[in-house]
């Protein structure tokens, strides 16, 4: 069964490569460059994980983690926040809305596929 993956990400550049990275290990990437609909869509799709920036234009990458972490059925989705602001006062903020994990860019490809593999592997492996 092919893993997806929900990437809400407005920097083109990274959306890309974390596609293409991911697409090599066997991954759907369904990309969003735009937080308005992300909740909704992340609903519909159920993923077995959530990729968020944290600044988005038309809802922060906190205000979706939020609606997500309020929704009973998303309440244990892994959630990996990224954000280009390094700042500690953003990776507790994560922490308190219910990121699963935070990576702050640039990371390496390396960084980015073993946190992925780490938060979707209890997942697959607990369903098996």
């Amino acid at each position: 069964m092919t893993k997806h993956v929900v990437l809400v990400e407005d920097e083109t550049n990274i959306a890309e490569a974390i596609r293409f990275l991911l697409g090599r290990e066997g991954w759907r990437v369904e990309t969003l460059a735009n937080g308005t609909s992300a909740a909704e869509v992340i609903r519909a799709a159920r993923p077995d994980l959530v990729m968020l920036d944290v600044m988005l234009p038309g809802k922060s990458g906190f205000e979706i983690l939020a609606e997500l972490r309020s929704d009973t059925a998303l309440s244990d989705l892994p959630v990996l926040m990224l954000t280009a602001r390094g700042h500690a006062r953003d990776r507790d903020m994560a922490m308190q809305v219910g990121a699963s994990r935070f990576m702050t860019k640039p990371f390496s490809n390396e960084d980015m596929l073993a946190a992925v593999r780490e938060l979707t592997e209890d997942r697959t492996s607990g369903a098996a």
